[in-house]
């Protein structure tokens, strides 16, 4: 029953042409043709998508879409969601037709964060071509990348990841993000069946207004995560961290915000696991350099204009 990998993600927006310009411009992903039901859809790779833009009313990450092997075990996986008291509303066949796959259910963590489980994936013919020269982003068995969502009732969502939906912990920190004098913040980073470090995390904390934290693309060197850092700051997207290079999966990136308020991470060369013998990590620090946070430095701005 375990998980594949993160196939796609679910955003509500009500402004898509500032989605359309981030997405294709910035991250350097492909536009594909819309859904049938309108929703633009967006590739990285030979998927037929893997951004939904669903057009509504609010800016609202709706959900992360994560891959399993068969019926079988999608079946079984919301048997269990069910069981565990999460709601589970399965996709119609429409539905599953315009994700390209053979089924799948709507659900939701213990906090409230949007998931989606399938099986059945499919591919198109039609060469990936990125609009800004992106040769390729690091998909494959590993699938998109990693989606991070807050949870404030942390335990409890590590829990339903762990026992119920079949993650597997990766790195478990405890991180003082606001000083040795400030709380410690709880972390989990927590693997699929793939080499990928993390394909899902969670944060001690409220659920933001977007409805998520992050999501990552891993590009193919470091030159084309300065490329894309140089768009970032031609078309003036706000950069929530500078350029830095992480401690535990060695992801060297920068984040940049979304038209939907949830943050981009952009980063190469992140650290492929063993996952079936890998032994849980618990590290001390975020990041070996660089990936200075706005709201770090915002806070200790107001910090200073205070004490003068």
């Amino acid at each position: 029953m375990g998980i594949k990998a993160l196939g796609y993600v679910v955003i509500e927006t009500a402004q898509p042409d500032k989605w359309d310009h981030f997405l294709t411009q910035v991250a350097g992903v492909m536009r594909a043709p819309d859904a049938a039901d309108g929703a633009a859809l967006y590739r990285v790779d030979a998927r037929p998508f893997r951004f939904r833009i669903e057009h509504g009313k609010r800016e609202y990450f709706l959900a992360a879409g994560y891959e399993l092997a068969d019926a079988a075990a999608l079946d079984a996986l919301a048997r269990a969601i069910a069981k565990a008291g999460r709601p589970v509303v399965q996709g119609s066949a429409d539905e599953a037709a315009q994700r390209g796959v053979a089924a799948f259910f709507r659900t939701s963590d213990p906090a409230g964060n949007g998931l989606e489980f399938f099986h059945g994936d499919s591919v198109t013919d039609v060469p990936f071509v990125s609009p800004v020269g992106v040769p390729s982003f690091v998909t494959g068995e590993m699938g998109m990348g990693h989606a991070v969502f807050s949870a404030p009732n942390f335990d409890e969502c590590v829990t339903f990841y762990r026992d119920v939906v079949g993650f597997h912990e990766t790195d478990m920190p405890r991180f003082e993000l606001f000083g040795p004098d400030g709380p410690s913040m709880g972390f989990a980073f927590m693997h699929a069946d793939n080499g990928r470090h993390h394909s899902i995390a969670l944060g001690e904390g409220p659920i933001p207004p977007s409805g998520a934290v992050h999501i990552m693309l891993e590009m193919p060197s470091m030159n084309e995560v300065g490329k894309a850092h140089d768009r970032m700051k031609r078309y003036g997207y706000p950069e929530s961290a500078t350029l830095g290079s992480h401690v535990n999966d060695e992801t060297t990136g920068f984040y940049v915000q979304t038209p939907g308020g949830f943050d981009l991470e952009i980063g190469w060369d992140s650290l492929v696991i063993d996952p079936e013998n890998w032994e849980t990590t618990r590290h001390e620090a975020i990041s070996v350099w660089g990936h200075e946070w706005a709201w770090m430095k915002a806070m200790s701005e107001q910090q200073q204009a205070a004490a003068e």
